[in-house]
């Protein structure tokens, strides 16, 4: 707008200047000329010059208003595209948090089931007869899952000779067995676990650690381990947690070495796992060579019975060959020897020669 004000400025003094040099050029250049003549020549000279002014300003204007609405539009446009662009945005802003909302919904659900859960499992690691309900718990769903049935592979509180009652005993090849014990003291790692100072957690961390080794000397004692009873001379310590086992190889790496020393064998429900399925594959292999040499007696019956089945099957077949030997002489011979006995019959009864035909039977029996 500024450059067509400057450009209506500059056309004006130019229409100015247009309109002297045609006022003088009318007037001859004389000086004689009146004023009033002079006058008249540009007023009507600038009355022709302000009509083409007022005509190219009108133009001018025109042609500024066409560009000036043509770019309205342009920018109209450009600001409802931004408009809906934003107003997409925000309604997937709004999906975004009705959905985010929804998510924090269910999480806080969760977030509750676990502390639910956490406060459980506090209450059982708090309790000595829960943890070892607990820990039986454990290994029953892993006897469950690898099919091994009590009182067939294993026992549970069975007494020992030592009056002792271990948690489980499993049996093994040659009338062996190997106990197990399944409490774990595991106070002091829950206290650590809820520790919120590093010194509250060294603390309980060698509490437990201190624990666990007087469990083990504890187990050694109870005379879980027998071998004139028919034990191994190992017993099996169930740690009813794999965090808790790696807890214990991470911070005392010595505590196995300790164990086995005692003739103790620390188990995580992983590791139990291996073991009773080394244990029940030995029980079966056992149990496989006890009756290898039933099989192999077995096998030599099952061969004489064939041998026999076999001679019959023979015998059958000869006696079915000498029966179809028989049976096709009969469908040949004797068959064809009867059909002309009643060919003859036949020619006697249609007045043929009965006597020829007589001969010939009596000779066709003699060849016969």
């Amino acid at each position: 707008m500024d450059f067509t004000i400057f450009a209506v400025l500059i056309i004006g003094i130019v229409v100015g200047s247009v309109a002297a040099v045609i006022v003088l050029s009318r007037t001859g250049g004389h000086p004689d000329v009146s004023r009033e003549d002079l006058k008249d020549a540009f007023s009507s000279v600038s009355a022709e010059a302000l009509k083409d002014f007022h005509t190219l300003a009108a133009e001018s204007v025109k042609s500024q208003l066409e560009k000036g609405a043509a770019t309205l539009e342009e920018k109209k446009k450009l600001i409802d595209s931004n408009l809906e662009t934003v107003s997409k945005t925000l309604q997937e802003l709004r999906n975004q948090s009705t959905a985010l909302a929804a998510q924090l919904g269910e999480n806080q659900i969760e977030t509750g089931k676990l502390r639910a859960t956490t406060e459980d499992l506090r209450n059982v690691l708090s309790s000595s007869q829960a943890r070892g309900q607990w820990g039986e718990k454990m290994v029953k769903d892993i006897l469950s899952m690898m099919g091994l049935v009590e009182n067939f592979n294993y026992v549970s509180q069975q007494m020992v000779e030592s009056g002792e009652k271990p948690d489980y005993t499993f049996f093994l090849p040659k009338e062996k067995s190997v106990n197990m014990d399944v409490k774990f003291p595991l106070a002091h790692y829950e206290r650590f676990v809820a520790s919120e100072t590093e010194a509250d957690q060294e603390t309980e961390k060698n509490a437990f650690l201190r624990d666990v080794k007087g469990h083990i000397k504890d187990v050694a004692g109870r005379g879980y381990i027998d071998p004139k009873g028919g034990t191994v001379d190992y017993v099996l310590v169930f740690i009813p947690n794999e965090s808790i086992y790696a807890f214990l190889h991470e911070n005392d790496p010595e505590m196995l070495d300790f164990a086995l020393s005692k003739r103790i064998i620390l188990c995580s429900p992983i590791t139990l796992y291996a073991v009773l399925s080394l244990i029940h594959q030995a029980v079966e292999s056992f149990a496989m060579e006890q009756a290898a040499g039933k099989v192999v007696a077995l096998l030599g019956e099952f061969e004489k019975q064939w041998n026999l089945y076999i001679g019959a099957m023979e015998k059958m077949g000869r006696r079915i060959d000498d029966v179809k030997k028989e049976y096709d002489a009969l469908t040949s011979t004797r068959t064809r020897q009867l059909e002309r006995s009643l060919t003859k019959i036949q020619d006697i009864k249609l007045g043929g020669d009965g006597e020829q035909g007589i001969s010939e039977s009596f000779s066709n029996k003699k060849d016969s």
